[in-house]
C-alpha cells in the first residue's frame, strides 16, 4: 500500500463519518459560524451561536441589529469586535444583493466582509458540495508532519499540494478527517505518537512540527 493510500484507509477507520462539528440549523449560520472560528475553537463558537441565533432569528434582524448587540453575544470570542462589525456587514450584503441567500461561488464568498479563503472552502463544501480542501491550522500541522508539505509551505501552498495528491472525490471529507486527527489525536502540543497509525509516514518528533 502506498503512502496516500495508507493515509486514507488510517483516517477512514478512525474517522469515517467526518463532517463539521460547527452547529448550525441554516445555512447562513454555517456561514457565520465558519466567520466566528478565525482564531478560536468550534466549542466555543458553538456555546455563542444558538443564543446569538435566538436572537437573531433571521439574517434581516442581524442586518438591522446594533453592534453592540451582536458583540454582547459574540464577546467571549477573539476580535469579537471586528467580527462582530462582519457579521453585520455579511448580513446586509446578503439580503441586499443575494436574496438572503448564500451565495455558492468561492468568488462570491470571498468577497464577503472577514470570509477569507478557508471560510469560503469550508463554507461551499458543507453547504453546496464543491469538491474543496480548506486549510486551518490543523490540516496545515498533520500536513507538514505527514510530509504532504513542506515545513515553509503556505496555506494555499498547502492547499495546491493536497489537491494534486488526493482524488477529487475525497477532498471533502479528507478535510474534516484531518481536523479531526489533528484536533483530537495529531495535536500541536503533545500529540499521540505511542501507537499512532501513521507513525511511520511522520517527521514528528524528529522534526518540530507547530
Amino acid at each position: 500500500m502506498g503512502k496516500i493510500e495508507n493515509i486514507l484507509a488510517v483516517l477512514d477507520q478512525l474517522y469515517p463519518d467526518a463532517e463539521t462539528e460547527l452547529w448550525y440549523e441554516k445555512d447562513y449560520q454555517l456561514l457565520i459560524a465558519v466567520l466566528l472560528s478565525a482564531q478560536a475553537t468550534d466549542v466555543s463558537v458553538n456555546k455563542v451561536t444558538p443564543q446569538l441565533f435566538n436572537r437573531f432569528k433571521t439574517l434581516e434582524a442581524l442586518k438591522e441589529a446594533p453592534i453592540e448587540a451582536i458583540e454582547e453575544e459574540i464577546k467571549s470570542i477573539g476580535l469579537y469586535h471586528s467580527k462582530a462589525k462582519n457579521i453585520k456587514k455579511t448580513a446586509t450584503i446578503l439580503v441586499d444583493q443575494y436574496q438572503s441567500k448564500v451565495p455558492t461561488s468561492l468568488a462570491d464568498l470571498e468577497s464577503l466582509p472577514g470570509v477569507g479563503r478557508k471560510t469560503a472552502n469550508v463554507v461551499a463544501s458543507v453547504l453546496f458540495k464543491t469538491p474543496r480542501i480548506a486549510v486551518d491550522t490543523h490540516v496545515s500541522r498533520v500536513s507538514k508532519r505527514l510530509k504532504l508539505a513542506t515545513l515553509k509551505d503556505s496555506p494555499l501552498k498547502i492547499e495546491e499540494k493536497l489537491m494534486r495528491k488526493f482524488k477529487e472525490d475525497r477532498w471533502i471529507r479528507l478535510h474534516h478527517q484531518m481536523i479531526l486527527f489533528g484536533r483530537y489525536h495529531c495535536k500541536a502540543q503533545n500529540p499521540s505518537c505511542e501507537g499512532c497509525p501513521l507513525k511511520t509516514e511522520c517527521r514528528f518528533p524528529h522534526i518540530k512540527v507547530p
